[in-house]
């Protein structure tokens, strides 16, 4: 089965912060995104299911996020939002662990003031209630937050662990080099431990947005397979955002294009199996 692993919606009647839609350069995501207008282009791209990535600090969003793929069959889960440094984590967490289509949680640890954020001692303990539950946590970080991946998995063994993005390479200035920003070797060591995934996501909109070609994403998807391997890989459109730099078959087909030399087994992982596992998707259960 073919999975988009990270997408979004948003309805922005709802009261929720929009706000970074704001910048000039975003008016392209000033509309409302649902079910409606994505289940379209997954039927052209051939894709099955998608999972929906949160967008919000905010429980709200996970209940209406819910509710969506309570409607819809082939959303086929949720990564939502847990105040993972609150002490009221473990009640959250009680809520929506319940559901069978809440299956991990992220937080946008690239907005975060503090760099280390992610591995702050009440953070870490929010970490460890997943853990307990073997409920996933995506890494939305920049690179100078990705040398924290390999010191959370080797702290939380247990705990799944999903690099978003790759965690946003500098696609636009050319193939990784080592050395250059740290990028590179803080992924290769994530990728030694056995609990951290990788998102071949958000590719396009890291690379020039009016200039890019697929040839421009092969050298970071090479990267990614060889660290981590097609069963640690697993592709995602980061729909409606993708389309500040292309339409969404221009991004899934680019990823597909980048898959080419995988066989038959290693391509169904990364467009569906790994997600599928990794995600403990109720259809894999």
């Amino acid at each position: 089965m073919t999975i988009d692993a990270h997408q979004h919606f948003w309805q922005r009647s709802l009261p929720f912060d929009y706000g970074w839609h704001e910048a000039p350069e975003m008016e392209p995501l000033r509309t409302d995104f649902l079910p409606a207008h994505l289940k379209p282009l997954l039927d052209d791209a051939g894709v099955r299911g998608s999972i929906c990535v949160q967008t919000q600090h905010r429980l709200d969003e996970n209940r209406w996020a819910l509710a969506l793929a309570d409607r819809h069959d082939w959303l086929l889960g949720v990564v939502g939002w847990i105040d993972l440094a609150s002490p009221a984590c473990g009640e959250q967490l009680q809520e929506f662990a319940a559901r069978p289509k809440f299956v991990g949680v992220r937080h946008v640890v690239q907005d975060e003031p503090d760099d280390d954020f992610v591995v702050r001692p009440e953070f870490v303990r929010g970490l460890r209630l997943l853990e307990q539950r073997g409920l996933p946590f995506d890494l939305l970080f920049y690179p100078r937050h990705l040398r924290h991946a390999a010191t959370l998995a080797r702290a939380l063994p247990d705990l799944p662990l999903v690099i978003d993005h790759l965690a946003k390479p500098r696609i636009k200035q050319g193939p990784p080099r080592a050395g250059t920003d740290g990028w590179l070797e803080a992924l290769q060591a994530a990728a030694a431990c056995d609990n951290v995934y990788c998102k071949l996501s958000g590719m396009i909109t890291e690379a020039d947005w009016r200039a890019w070609r697929p040839a421009d994403l092969r050298p970071y998807l090479d990267v990614a397979l060889e660290a981590f391997g097609p069963a640690r890989c697993m592709c995602g459109s980061d729909w409606p955002v993708c389309l500040l730099a292309g339409s969404y078959r221009q991004a899934w087909e680019a990823l597909c294009e980048g898959l080419a030399s995988l066989t038959a087994a290693e391509r169904a992982d990364v467009l569906g199996g790994t997600a599928a596992r990794c995600y403990r998707l109720p259809a894999s259960r």
